[in-house]
Order: structure tokens, then sequence, then C-alpha cells
């Protein structure tokens, strides 16, 4: 049976879970739209706005989601998890109003303008408009990212009577993992929408819309994700280095290390046994993990038994291996389309199928890094300072337990009607979008390979 804690734990992570989905896509398909509307302005070309014509109906849906669920995810603290703002309420509240007075209103402000002001202000002033939408999603990471950063290593406060205040705000929003961590979710957040705006764009052509705009919103995608690939796997080396030096327990975790070794292997595959504290059915490379974490080959990496407490290792184990493993069928599939695309080739139609495959892709690593990160923080809420169990609510067991059925029903139900939505808009725009001659892309080559079947 289930405790208020474990319920607790379970309905956060459901309220997150959804509502990252959101922000990942919308904080770079912001400038992706500004992107479009650029060269639309310098090209006076048609075809730039029709594609941003396109992508901000869904960008404007994916907001609105974004911001419903973020508001029904801040009431947990108050319902919860009253211990966390009791405790560190000095520093949270700040950073959360932070965002709202400048990003979230930024956006607010300027959102109007962007969607319904295409045709009702001068062309400079709606670009300037998406720029400004652009930089609130951005900003609006920023302090998200600097106060979960700072519960992962908290830093620029003390402690008086039980409850955290602030000495050093410079050392609170730049905290040690902050700049790492906020680098690799807006790298993360770029090849997201890079796939989203690859897969449905697949999915048009696919479905025989041979407008130029969709193919030209493919290559972005494409080109988008075929570069940040790699800085992702750079910045993310980074990212683990920080943790190996501030939070060791998490990253033993993830490597499945239980005793304190040198030459640790890296393991590709391994079932964890925490009980016994050894892992079964390993296949790793050997001294792979200390060259990665330590850059020696007979490096040491300290053994979970050493810590007083470590995360649930199992989840860390398979959760780090999904986004790496996503993440490398992500860069291939971006360097393949993009040789193909240079080369002015045809798209074969098992490639285009693909695409729509890797449509949500970013959404399946981005949920695997998520959880590796925070799951790996426990058993504290902030490292060091508020354990979780000590911060959740006293209400009833069945009172969470009923909240958290009943956000599941509804979020499950939004998740449906999105995903059959921005469908809907693609499979529209195919039928109804219009278009010149001179912007079908088949007077220069096929989209699709003769033959294959739509």
């Amino acid at each position: 049976m289930l405790d208020t804690l474990e319920l607790s734990r379970i309905q956060f992570a459901a309220n997150i879970s959804f509502h990252i989905l959101f922000p990942t896509i919308n904080i770079a398909m912001c400038w992706v739209l500004f992107f479009f509307k650029v060269r639309h302005d310098m090209t006076q070309n048609p075809v730039w706005m029709r594609a941003y014509r396109f992508w901000v109906k869904v960008f404007a849906l994916t907001f609105a989601l974004g911001v419903v669920s973020g508001i029904t995810m801040s009431f947990q603290f108050g319902t919860n998890w009253p211990g966390f703002m009791e405790t560190v309420g000095n520093i949270a509240g700040p950073l959360l109003g932070y965002e709202v007075l400048t990003a979230f209103f930024l956006e607010a402000t300027f959102l109007g303008v962007m969607l319904f002001g295409i045709n009702r202000v001068p062309p400079k002033l709606h670009t300037l408009a998406t720029l400004l939408v652009a930089l609130g999603t951005t900003m609006s990471a920023f302090w998200i990212l600097a106060l979960n950063s700072w519960m992962h290593t908290p830093a620029g406060f003390e402690m008086r009577e039980g409850v955290a205040h602030v000495t050093s705000w410079w050392e609170v929003i730049f905290n040690p993992s902050f700049p790492y961590r906020l680098v690799h979710m807006l790298v993360a957040s770029g090849l997201t929408a890079a796939f989203f705006v690859a897969g449905i764009s697949a999915y048009r052509i696919r479905k025989g819309d041979t407008k130029r705009a969709p193919l030209l919103a493919l290559k972005t995608g494409i080109f988008m994700a075929a570069v940040l690939m790699p800085l992702q796997i750079f910045v993310g080396d980074l990212h683990g280095l920080n943790t190996f030096e501030h939070q060791p327990q998490k990253v033993s975790a993830m490597e499945g290390v239980w005793h304190t070794e040198q030459g640790a292997p890296l393991l590709l595959f391994a079932i964890p046994d925490e009980e016994a504290q050894k892992n079964h059915w390993e296949i790793g490379i050997p001294h792979m993990a200390s060259l990665i974490l330590t850059h020696t080959f007979n490096g040491e990496i300290t053994g979970l038994t050493e810590f007083e407490a470590h995360p649930p290792v199992k989840p860390l184990f398979f959760g780090f291996r999904v986004m790496v493993g996503v993440g490398l069928l992500m860069l291939a599939t971006a360097w393949f389309t993009s040789l193909l695309l240079l080369k002015n080739k045809t798209l074969p139609y098992w490639l285009l199928r693909h695409l729509e495959v890797m449509t949500f892709s970013g959404w399946v690593a981005t949920l695997a890094g998520w959880y590796v990160t925070e799951i790996g923080r426990q058993p504290w809420l902030v490292t060091g300072v508020l354990r979780t169990a000590d911060a959740v609510t006293s209400l009833p067991t069945g009172n969470v337990g009923t909240s958290l059925v009943l956000y599941l029903l509804v979020y499950a139900g939004l998740l449906t009607a999105y995903v059959h939505t921005v469908r809907l808009l693609a499979r529209k725009s195919v039928e109804v979008e219009e278009f010149e001659v001179d912007d079908h892309a088949t007077h220069d080559r096929p989209l699709i390979e003769e033959g294959a079947s739509s």
C-alpha cells in the first residue's frame, strides 16, 4: 500500500512530466519562428511566412497547455509539499516571482501581437514581438533552472532556526551546477523542437504536400538537430563531470558502481540488484567509465556502498541509458538525413516514416534525463538541507490518491487531444494551405521516391 509520501512523489512526477513536454518544445520553437520571420523579412519570399503561419498555430497550442499545466504544478508546493516553502521559501519564492515578472509577463504581453498582429502592425514590430516572446521563454527557463539547480547544489545561504536565508543572490542563482544544467536544457529544447518540426513536416510531405514550406521546415529542423546533437554530447559530458564532483552518488548509481573501484567499466547493459548490491548480466567496456569521468584509465569511482544514503539505482541506471540511446539515434538520423538533403537526393519513403516516428523523440530523451536528474537527488529535496520525507504534507493518503487519479485522467485526455490536434493541423495544411506554382518543390526534384505509397 502506497503511503502519502510515495503518492505525493508520484503526483508531482506526473505533473512535472506532463508540464515539461510543452516548454521543452516552445523554448526553442520561438527561436525557429523568429528565424522564419527574419528570413521572410530579408528575402520577401512568401514561403517563409507560410512556414511561420503554420508553426505559430502549433506554438500557440503548445504554449496554452504549458501555462495550464504549470499553474497546477505550482499548487502542489502548498498542497503536497508545505515543508518546502516553510524551509526554503525565502529562496524559492523570489526565484519563482522573478520568472513571472521578467519572463512570463514578457511572453504574455507580446504573444497577442505575435499571434494576431501579422497584418495589423508593421512587419518590423511583429518580428520584434516574436523576438521578445522568444527571449521570454528563454528567461523562464533561466529562472526555473536556477531554482532547480540550487536544489541540487545549494549555495549562497545560511540556515537560521531551520529556515534558509539568502546571503548572496549571485551565489544562489549561479550555483555550481546551474550553468551546465541551463545549457544542457536549452540544447535539449532545441533538439526536441528540431525533431518535432522535422517529423510533422515529413508527415505533411508523405501525405502529398509538395509545397516548399514543409520542405524548408524539414530542412530547418534536420540541420538544426545535426548541429545541436554533437554540442549536446559535449555539454552533457561537462554536466556529467560537474555532477561527479558535487553529487558522486548520483553518478555511481547511473553507472551501476556498487563498490569503489579503479578502472571501472562503462556498462552498456546490466540488471542492478539493490539487495545484493551487485549487477547481473553485465556487458561493459573495460576502463571506459573511469576514462570518461576522471580522464584516466584507472581513475577511481566511489561505490554506492560508501555513501550514507544514495538514490534508487534502477531508475537512474536505465533512465540514463534510454537518454543516451535516444540521443545517439537522433544523431544518426540527423546526420544521415542532412547528407541526403545536401546531396539534393530524394528522401526515401521509409526515411519520411522514420522521421515521423522520431517526432516526439525529444520528449523521450528529455523525460529520461529529467528522471535521472530528479530521482538522483533522493532522498533529498534540497541536497543536504531538506529531506523529501520532511517536506511532505500531512493530508490523508486517500485525498492524495484521489487527486492523483484525477490528474492522470485529465493529463491523458489533454495529451491525446494535443497530439490529435497537431496531426489535424498538419493534415489540414496539406489540403487547404494556399500556394503558388513557383512555390512547388517538384520543379527541382521529387520529395518522395516515385512509386512510394502514401
